[in-house]
């Protein structure tokens, strides 16, 4: 009997791998270690519908940090020392409310130069938490990415509850093949701004500090290997068709009539709603089956023949064409990564 979560997580665009790589080429680190210890062939990388999953994208950024030795993973201003970012949580998590725990991260910069000017301003009913990267040399877009989600996830860790976003906004343009900005923060993602920040309502700067000093250093725990891949953010009706498909993996697909009728709406709506969405419950219903089968395949516990009868599928034949064309890599090119 296998996990569902474990099973059909969502996996990660291979351009997220890639933009590290990048990085590690030109600042002349190990690449091949960086991915073996991640379990991804480089092969993976030349094939622009590859995925990976959160745990290996997770062992990609922890190998980013140990040959950082950088709290900031290279994206500050100077290499930031290992514990400043603990040092930084423990003078915000004692504020009184969220404006005030902001407002002290504006001020620890003046401690810890290395840090990006962080910033919170109030227009009418908007307020932004911005950080200032413009002095950072070529800061790739998963590290705006992943320094945004940490900020959002430690907020609403901190006020007990998600803070929900306007919108994030970053200063980089669209990634055409970068399709997780919903996923990571609930939230479309504005292109192009002048610095990278997060977007709400003002109302929440007022909301208490529910957490305290003590809870910080289980909080901190690994949670940045986990931030861009935390499903827990995203607030659309896809991913909603998406929870109620996976609990029916490997069996027979619920009909749209079923989905629709349990989301309270009639089935020409759900169609509706998702081609608005850019998507539908077919193609929902694949990224599914795409997701389930790197997972396994990538934890190599299973044959592809086991693997692809799991998911419903008549014949490792079958199974195997239908790989090919969610990810242009046959499934050896995933099985036997870790091996």
């Amino acid at each position: 009997m296998h996990d569902v979560s474990a099973t059909t997580g969502h996996t990660v665009p291979i351009q997220r791998v890639q933009q590290i790589v990048a990085l590690a080429m030109r600042r002349g680190w190990d690449v091949n270690a960086l991915l073996a210890a991640a379990g991804i062939s480089a092969d993976l990388l030349a094939e622009g519908r590859s995925r990976v999953t959160a745990a290996q994208l997770g062992s990609v950024i922890k190998g980013l940090w140990s040959a950082t030795d950088d709290d900031l993973l290279g994206f500050g201003l100077s290499p930031v020392p290992r514990g400043a970012g603990h040092l930084l949580g423990h003078t915000m998590i004692t504020a009184p409310d969220l404006g005030g725990m902001l407002r002290r991260g504006q001020a620890f910069q003046r401690a810890v130069p290395g840090f990006p000017p962080l910033a919170v301003t109030v227009d009418g009913d908007l307020a932004r938490f911005t950080c200032d990267i413009r002095a950072v040399e070529d800061p790739i877009p998963l590290l705006i990415d992943t320094v945004l989600a940490i900020a959002h996830r430690f907020i609403g860790w901190a006020i007990g509850e998600r803070l929900p976003l306007r919108c994030v906004e970053v200063p980089y343009r669209r990634q055409p093949d970068i399709d997780d900005y919903d996923l990571i923060f609930g939230a479309p993602a504005t292109f192009g701004a002048a610095r990278p920040g997060l977007v709400f309502d003002a109302k929440w700067l007022a909301a208490p500090i529910v957490r305290g000093a003590d809870e910080l250093d289980e909080y901190l725990r690994d949670s940045a290997t986990r931030i861009l891949t935390d499903a827990g953010c995203s607030t659309t009706l896809t991913e909603q068709v998406r929870a109620r498909m996976a609990r029916d993996l490997g069996g027979e697909a619920a009909r749209v009539e079923e989905i629709a009728t349990e989301l309270a709406m009639s089935p020409q709506t759900l169609r509706r709603r998702l081609r608005e969405e850019g998507t539908s419950a077919r193609e929902i219903r694949e990224e599914i089956l795409r997701d389930a089968a790197i997972a396994g395949l990538v934890r190599g516990q299973e044959t592809v023949q086991a693997l692809s009868r799991r998911l419903g599928f008549s014949e490792p034949s079958t199974f195997s064409r239908a790989f090919r064309r969610w990810t242009g890599s046959p499934p050896g090119a995933y099985q036997h990564q870790n091996a």
